[in-house]
């Protein structure tokens, strides 16, 4: 979902296919990649196991991401036959339009390149750990996975509004809570793939928790370079399905 302007970005986008898709090639990442994802992953499952809802973690483990960057294509295997759903390579940010009609296909991209060792707590543009790590485990729930997909159709038929569902996306997606058995639980990518920030959307001071009501959450513009200042709480995942209007 892009959150900031296409040009100057990193990723290789003169080979891509004409659905700004690339080849992953997972043979060639360096032992520096594998060690930065290896720091990352340590960290973020730790604090996973403490912060995360048990969707995110039952889908940690049933995909089997561990300490090696993840081969898209034995993910797939596995990821395909629970909610037919799979994984495509991007050079980095895409076009809206592009990422929504993937999406509407129940094909999710995916950041083929991986930070460096002086951006582990923050960088600007998503790369392969915040993709992977933080998105790609709830697409193993039916519920979340049958939402991304009618999310994506309605960002193809979005027109101008599309605005609002980036906010939409935003609010739930990426930085999403939940109430559960076990107390406030994250589910949000931006928030499970940042040290800084699931614990400050969980215990932080200051901090607005609002039920969640999608039309609300479309209305509420957001900030992308500071820790939020509020989020919108789920009550369960299938809250996710009502359709509001785009107005």
């Amino acid at each position: 979902m892009n959150i900031a302007p296409l040009e100057n970005l990193r990723g290789d986008y003169v080979g891509m296919g004409s659905d700004w898709t690339v080849p992953q090639d997972a043979d060639l990442y360096s032992a520096e990649d594998q060690a930065v994802w290896r720091l990352l992953v340590e960290r973020q499952t730790a604090l996973a196991r403490c912060y995360a809802c048990d969707e995110f973690l039952r889908g940690l483990d049933s995909l089997g991401i561990g300490d090696t960057i993840p081969d898209f294509d034995a993910i797939n295997a596995r990821l395909t036959p629970l909610t037919g759903w799979s994984l495509v390579g991007v050079p980095g940010l895409i076009p809206d339009a592009a990422f929504y009609d993937h999406l509407a296909h129940r094909r999710f991209p995916v950041t083929v390149w991986i930070r460096t060792r002086t951006e582990l707590d923050y960088l600007v543009e998503p790369d392969l750990f915040h993709d992977f790590f933080g998105h790609v485990p709830l697409l193993s729930n039916p519920v979340f996975a049958d939402y991304m997909q009618d999310y994506g159709r309605r960002g193809v038929e979005a027109g101008p509004n599309v605005h609002l569902l980036a906010r939409l996306y935003w609010f739930t997606v990426e930085f999403g809570l939940i109430r559960t058995p076990r107390g406030l639980k994250a589910f949000g990518a931006g928030i499970l793939s940042s040290a800084a920030e699931v614990k400050h959307a969980i215990e932080g001071d200051g901090v607005e928790r609002l039920p969640f009501d999608a039309t609300t959450a479309m209305q509420r513009p957001y900030e992308i370079d500071r820790l939020q200042p509020a989020y919108f709480v789920l009550d369960d995942f299938r809250q996710l399905l009502d359709r509001p209007a785009a107005h």
